[in-house]
């Protein structure tokens, strides 16, 4: 097992000012998910039709719905390129890039669960989340500990030049964000700002309505925990959503609508195999355990069933819209406001403690 440990950067202040400081620490990997994101899109032009001037023109059509309604995360923005010394048009386009390329990256390998204090060990509530994405950015990954001056402290993580959403804040909200493909998608506030925004969200409902706020571009599955133990998914398009409350202490989410209703505006549902497979298989493998820790919900982060398509997943060969990998593990005790965290897949590296401050 690799011992190596994700970077983590404490910043705090305005939004500004804390994008500034994300920017100067982490200027490498925010300039190298911009070269990323390039790249990305000249391997795929073939399938996209988009280049990156294309891709700067779409995403600038996204950019004041996010101004109207959180002027303060594109602030964060701003202050990262400032920092990070690249154009502020690049990072729109990173922050908005499922968006711009229409979904076609589908990119449908991340797995989400949690467990409430009537299903663990010690009484805590435990979340679980395997990040995938392409492996170039896998070098990029870092975790974000934030005070910022107006909202509550939170402990996420993020990649190169992408705002913060998956993780918790210190009134106990986690969330951990599966991409899924929705036929209303519309130009509006890109995905990245919307799941930026629920990290400031101080109670469950609170939570819930930032995932729905108006004007939206698509959506997310949101998988939000609270401290109490109350867990929800929220699966969410442009205009529609289903609110899915956790089953017998528990609850799982992949990459595919759940809701019947939500199946109905479902992008492709055939190219969606796999997902389903990761979704009944973690299902099936919470519930062989009464009561968790975090070394049970690990132990499910390393499984290799429909390998690479796994749970654990390693699919990185083939077409560049269809390559990914699981670039961290993240594994929350959301009670002592706790993080484990994987640099890289869970089977070959070990989880590392980080502890929200203050």
């Amino acid at each position: 097992m690799n011992s190596r440990s994700l970077p983590l950067i404490s910043v705090s202040g305005s939004h500004h000012e804390m994008g500034r400081q994300i920017g100067e620490a982490c200027r490498q990997q925010v300039s190298k998910s911009v070269e990323n994101a390039h790249n990305l899109l000249n391997e795929s032009y073939d399938s996209l039709q988009l280049d990156w001037v294309g891709a700067l023109i779409q995403a600038r059509k996204y950019l004041p719905f996010a101004e109207e309604r959180y002027p303060q995360y594109v602030d964060e923005l701003r202050g990262m390129a400032e920092g990070a010394n690249v154009s502020f048009d690049d990072l729109t386009v990173v922050n908005a890039m499922e968006a711009v390329t229409m979904d076609a990256l589908h990119l449908v390998k991340c797995t989400s669960m949690a467990v409430n204090q009537e299903r663990t060990t010690n009484g805590t509530v435990l979340v679980a989340h395997n990040e995938d994405w392409v492996p170039e950015d896998e070098p990029d990954v870092y975790l974000v500990q934030a005070r910022p001056q107006h909202e509550p402290p939170f402990l996420a993580m993020t990649y190169g030049g992408l705002l913060p959403n998956i993780g918790f804040n210190a009134h106990g909200i986690a969330q951990c964000c599966d991409s899924v493909y929705p036929t209303d998608s519309r130009i509006g506030i890109p995905r990245v700002i919307v799941s930026r925004a629920v990290l400031a969200a101080t109670t469950p409902s609170e939570a819930i309505r930032r995932t729905l706020t108006p004007q939206r571009a698509a959506g997310y599955n949101h998988l939000l925990v609270h401290e109490s133990g109350e867990i929800y998914s929220v699966e969410v398009s442009a205009r529609q959503f289903a609110i899915l409350y956790a089953s017998d202490g528990m609850m799982v989410h992949t990459n595919h609508y759940v809701d019947n209703q939500m199946r109905k505006i479902e992008s492709e549902p055939d190219e969606l195999i796999a997902t389903h497979v990761r979704y009944f298989r973690a299902q099936r493998l919470l519930n062989q355990t009464r009561e968790h820790s975090l070394r049970t919900l690990q132990s499910i982060q390393r499984d290799h069933i429909n390998y690479p398509d796994s749970i654990c997943n390693h699919s990185t060969g083939g077409d560049p819209l269809d390559r990914e990998k699981t670039v961290t593990a993240l594994t929350m005790d959301l009670t002592n406001r706790r993080m484990c965290a994987t640099w890289g897949n869970p089977c070959e590296n070990t989880f590392t403690t980080y502890q929200l401050e203050g």
